[in-house]
């Protein structure tokens, strides 16, 4: 697994060596004031070469769509977080782990502004492989939908 991550920069330690260590860095590498560019190369270094980012989202008839992407993909289409500023932050999070592989329920709430009102809060699905040295993210969703539901009770800080 680790062959993949040459294409990559080192990443932290500290960004890899704990699952609190990977899902702080996953926040942070997205969120960023107006006119400041995100920090793609330490997000290549989170996630596995061969990581699979879904957004689920709208069609034009209110329809569910699921739009899957490689991560340079998301890098591409996510080009607008720097334009309007975007803070995003864990409130809760659900964790299973067997073996390897984990998969991390978490909560987030989002601002414009790092202080400014919450606009929004959802629910990120994440899965995650320790290779005996480090966690790599594999895989991560979130439904996108402006008419999505609110986020339930076990979701949300105790």
């Amino acid at each position: 697994m680790a062959a993949g991550a040459s294409a990559q920069s080192t990443p932290s330690p500290e960004d890899v060596g704990t699952l609190d260590g990977i899902i702080r860095a996953y926040y942070e590498v997205v969120s960023g004031p107006a006119g400041q560019p995100r920090d793609w190369a330490r997000d290549s270094t989170l996630h596995h070469p061969d990581a699979l980012v879904t957004v689920v989202g709208s069609g034009p008839d209110g329809e569910v769509i699921v739009q899957p992407t490689d991560l340079a993909g998301f890098h591409a289409q996510s080009s607008s977080l720097a334009t309007a500023g975007f803070f995003e932050a864990e409130i809760a999070r659900r964790t299973e782990r067997y073996g390897a592989t984990a998969h991390v329920w978490s909560t987030y709430e989002w601002r414009q502004t790092e202080t400014g009102p919450v606009e929004g809060r959802g629910v990120n699905s994440i899965q995650l492989v320790w290779d005996g040295a480090r966690w790599w993210i594999i895989s991560w969703m979130f439904d996108g939908r402006s008419d999505k539901p609110d986020v339930p009770q076990p979701y949300m800080p105790q």
